[in-house]
C-alpha cells in the first residue's frame, strides 16, 4: 500500500464519524422527506404515490397562505429588531466603566430561560385584565392593549418576548465590538468624527460578518418559529391542553400567531396527512436555503468580494 493511499485512508478514518452522522441524521431524513412528500401517507397505511398532488395542494390551502403571511411578518420585523437591539445593547455595554460584568450577566440571563417557561410568564405578565404590565400602565393613565389577546398586538408581543431574551445575540455582538481595534477609533476622533460617524464608518463595517451571521441564523430560526407561538396562543386562549388537542388553539387570536411550522405540525399530527406535511417541510427547507444563499451572495456583493 502506497503512502498516498495510507494518507487517504487515515484522512477518511478521521472524517468517517462526521460523514456517517451527516448521512444518518441529515441526508437520510431529507431523502425520506422528499420521497414521502410525493405520497399519501398517514403512518398506518402503506404510502401511496400521488406525484405532485401535495405540492399542488399548497396553492389552494388558505391556512397555508395565512401562516406564510404571519411568518413573513415575523421575518421582516422580528429579525431586524433583534439584530438592532443586540447591537445597540452591546454598544452601550462597551461604554460602561463600572459594573460591566454585572450588566452583561443580567442581560444574558433571560436567554437561559426555557422558551416555553418564558412564554408562559410573558402571557401572564401581559394579561389584559390582571397582568402587572397593564396595571402599571393604568396607574400612569395609559390604557394597555390586549397584547396576546389582540390580533393586532399578538405578533408585536412575540417580538417583545424575543427582545427580552436577546442576551445570546448580545454576547456575540459584544465580542465583535470589543474586537474592533481601538486605534481606529482614536484616529477617527483625531479627525473629528462623532459617535455616529465612528459607528457607521468603523464599527459597522468591522462587525459586518457577525451581522450577516445573525441575519442568516435569525431568518432560519424565525422560519421555524414554533414553541413561543404555540404556547402563547394556547395559554392566551384559556384552553391550553396537551398532545394533539393543543393544535386546536394554534394561532389565537384569529390566526394572528399561526406560523408556518404550526400549520405543518397541525397537518402532520392532527390530520395525520404526513405526505402533505412532508411537502410543507420540503418547501420550508427550500425557502430557508434560498434565503440563506441570497443573503450570502448579497453580502459578498456588498463587500466587493468575488462570488
Amino acid at each position: 500500500m502506497s503512502a498516498k493511499v495510507r494518507r487517504g485512508l487515515t484522512t477518511f478514518s478521521f472524517l468517517a464519524p462526521a460523514l456517517i452522522g451527516i448521512a444518518v441524521f441529515f441526508l437520510y431524513p431529507l431523502g425520506s422527506a422528499v420521497y414521502f412528500s410525493f405520497t399519501k401517507f398517514d403512518l398506518l397505511s402503506v404510502p401511496e404515490w400521488v406525484g405532485l398532488d401535495n405540492y399542488r395542494r399548497m396553492a389552494d390551502d388558505p391556512f397555508l397562505l395565512q401562516s406564510i403571511r404571519n411568518t413573513l411578518w415575523m421575518v421582516v420585523v422580528f429579525v431586524p429588531v433583534r439584530i438592532i437591539g443586540a447591537i445597540g445593547l452591546s454598544m452601550l455595554l462597551t461604554q460602561l466603566k463600572r459594573g460591566a460584568g454585572f450588566f452583561r450577566t443580567l442581560f444574558y440571563l433571560p436567554a437561559l430561560v426555557p422558551p416555553v417557561a418564558a412564554t408562559i410568564a410573558f402571557v401572564y405578565l401581559l394579561k389584559p385584565g390582571t397582568g402587572p404590565v397593564n396595571h402599571f400602565l393604568s396607574m400612569i393613565g395609559i390604557e394597555g392593549p390586549l397584547w396576546f389577546n389582540s390580533p393586532a398586538w399578538a405578533k408585536p408581543s412575540l417580538v417583545l418576548l424575543g427582545l427580552w431574551a436577546i442576551g445570546d445575540l448580545m454576547v456575540i455582538f459584544l465580542a465583535a465590538v470589543l474586537g474592533v481595534p481601538s486605534s481606529l477609533y482614536e484616529a477617527a476622533e483625531l479627525d473629528g468624527a462623532n459617535a455616529w460617524q465612528r459607528f457607521r464608518s468603523i464599527t459597522l463595517p468591522t462587525i459586518r460578518p457577525v451581522v450577516l451571521f445573525a441575519a442568516v441564523t435569525g431568518v432560519i430560526y424565525t422560519l421555524q418559529y414554533f414553541d413561543q407561538a404555540a404556547v402563547a396562543g394556547s395559554i392566551a386562549s384559556g384552553q391550553a391542553t396537551v398532545g394533539g388537542g393543543i393544535s386546536s388553539n394554534f394561532g389565537f387570536p384569529e390566526g394572528s400567531t399561526f406560523t408556518y411550522p404550526l400549520w405543518l405540525y397541525t397537518v402532520g399530527f392532527r390530520y395525520s396527512a404526513l405526505g402533505y406535511a412532508n411537502a410543507l417541510a420540503i418547501g420550508l427547507f427550500v425557502v430557508a436555503l434560498a434565503v440563506t444563499l441570497i443573503l450570502l451572495r448579497r453580502a459578498k456583493a456588498f463587500s466587493g468580494e468575488e462570488s
